[in-house]
Order: C-alpha cells, then structure tokens, then sequence
C-alpha cells in the first residue's frame, strides 16, 4: 500500500451542502431552517428550557448531600501489601508508611492519607501506620502478629456555646 492509495470509506464523508442561493434551489432564502424565531437563530434554544413547562430538574426532588470538607483516602488491601512484601518491594521490618506503599508502587499517591481494607489475607508481621483501618484489616494484622497505629487525629468535641 502506497500513501497515494490511501483513500476513506466509501460514504463515510459528506458533501457539504450549499444552502441560501437562491429559491429555486430549495435551500434558498431561509437556507432549511424554517421561519423566524428563536429556533431560526444561531445557537437555537436554551438548553434545559422546555418551552414553560417546568424543567426536569425542578421537577425532580434534591437528594443527598455533598461534605464539603471530605477526606479522599487511597485504599488498600492486605492482599495488595502482602504481594508487595512476597515480590519483595516492601521491606517487612520497616513501618509500612503511605511513602513506602508508594516507593514498592503498591499506590501511585496517599490523597488524603492511606485507609487499609480487610480483603485478602497477610502472613507477614508487618507494622502500619495508615490515616484510617477497618476492623477487620485491624484484626488480621494483628492475627499475624502485627499493628496497626492510626494518624488520624483524634475529633475535638464540640466547644458548648
């Protein structure tokens, strides 16, 4: 195949068409949009306006809220760690930190700090430091003769008003 035979598939391009030239063509004059209004115009509706009646999404009820200061953590399972340890990226001895899970590549960024899960199973005695650990992750680490120690701080009451 040379470049010069290089050509598209038959009817996968379109002509344009040439409309306002006159009336005899039958795209003449208001070149196939119709009379005047807001739809002849450029831009055509707003979009979400359904001509008064009131929108869907007035229609609909609000649902939900949305924490405005949320924290994203990277989350983690044993199994992932354990492959790490067993593929010898992590060193067992060490605190398992969010810089070491991400120096073994076992996360590419800790977010807002790393949460460790509870799926899959670690034989390691390995020791984390993570921001947030569930019970079971908590229970399995220490089964096998590990910890777990939390970042997080610690939520201050309420001050009384």
């Amino acid at each position: 195949m040379k470049l010069n035979e290089i050509a598209d598939n038959p009817g996968s391009r379109h002509t344009k068409k040439r409309v306002g030239r006159g009336i005899g063509s039958g795209l003449g004059k208001t070149a196939g949009r119709g009379g005047k209004g807001q739809t002849a115009r450029k831009g055509g509706a707003k979009a979400g306006f359904e001509g008064g009646q009131m929108p869907i999404y007035r229609r609909l009820p609000k649902r939900g809220f949305n924490k405005p200061n949320k924290v994203d953590y990277t989350e983690v399972n044993l199994s992932r760690v354990q492959a790490a340890v067993d593929a010898k990226k992590l060193d067992a001895s060490a605190p398992v930190t969010a810089a070491a899970l991400v120096a073994a590549g076992v996360i590419s960024s800790p977010l807002g700090g790393v949460r460790l899960l509870g799926k899959g199973e670690i034989k390691s005695r390995l020791n984390f430091e993570v921001y947030h650990a569930t019970a079971g992750a908590v229970a399995a680490v220490e089964k096998a003769g590990g910890s777990v120690k939390m970042l997080k701080p610690a939520e201050t009451p309420a001050e009384p008003k």
